[in-house]
């Protein structure tokens, strides 16, 4: 069950951001998800994954990385930032860093027991994240944008688990051959999963309704890659 839920304000080079956290029942400390969203920014549903991570216990936060805490309605607008957060790496792990260090703040996070979920672009931001350094269990990307950082994976100490559409334009071919590559000769603990008939965005289930032929929900994709995250995490966060 989810004890409380409430969002957070926090900045990124002087730009305010709004998080949403939720907390599960009990008053101990708890493994701890941070959770990017996808490329249109944190709205309703996104919040709503905060939620589900809470139910099965984990300190989860939610955070922001286009600022105000809320959606993003212009495509041009949201072309924009990612196009910001994708060009400029640093920038990006700032923004991921942020969220963490809300995360971590939390009373009832376990330090020792902290894993990353993004979605999308937020796949994307949550490696950036693992890039740095930081000291995560474990990074899941769904659907991410997988950017070529070779030069940085090396600082990778956690296990990595991509789960990608086969029929995703958005993640062709060339693009993850070339980040097996990049995660095998940095040494990472990875693992690549491939999702038959699934295109972009296929574990929201409100995708649809844009129309874009992209992006599609796959229920099968959706839980089968859900399952496989919490097979990782079980494996991570051992105590």
């Amino acid at each position: 069950m989810v004890s409380e839920r409430r969002d957070i304000a926090y900045e990124v080079d002087g730009s305010a951001m709004i998080g949403r956290l939720a907390l599960p029942d009990g008053s101990d400390r708890r493994p701890a998800v941070l959770i990017a969203h996808e490329g249109n920014g944190l709205d309703e549903f996104q919040k709503t994954r905060a939620d589900r991570f809470a139910e099965l216990g984990y300190v989860a936060f939610a955070l922001d990385y286009h600022g105000g805490g809320r959606p993003l309605t212009d495509r041009a607008r949201i072309n924009e930032r990612l196009d910001r957060l994708s060009n400029d790496p640093p920038f990006a792990r700032r923004v991921a860093a942020a969220g963490l260090a809300v995360l971590l703040d939390q009373s009832r996070s376990d330090p020792a027991r902290v894993v990353a979920v993004g979605y999308c672009f937020g796949g994307s931001l949550v490696l950036e994240l693992a890039r740095t350094g930081a000291d995560l269990k474990a990074v899941v990307g769904f659907h991410p944008g997988l950017y070529d950082r070779r030069d940085d994976s090396s600082a990778i100490r956690g296990a990595v688990l991509v789960c990608v559409g086969a029929q995703d334009p958005l993640i062709p071919i060339g693009d993850r051959i070339a980040f097996e590559d990049e995660m095998r000769v940095a040494g990472v603990d990875w693992r690549m999963i491939m999702y038959g008939g699934a295109k972009h965005s296929f574990t929201n289930p409100n995708i649809d309704a844009l129309g874009i032929d992209a992006l599609a929900y796959n229920a099968r994709a959706d839980q089968q890659s859900w399952r496989a995250m919490l097979d990782l995490f079980d494996d991570v966060l051992k105590t």
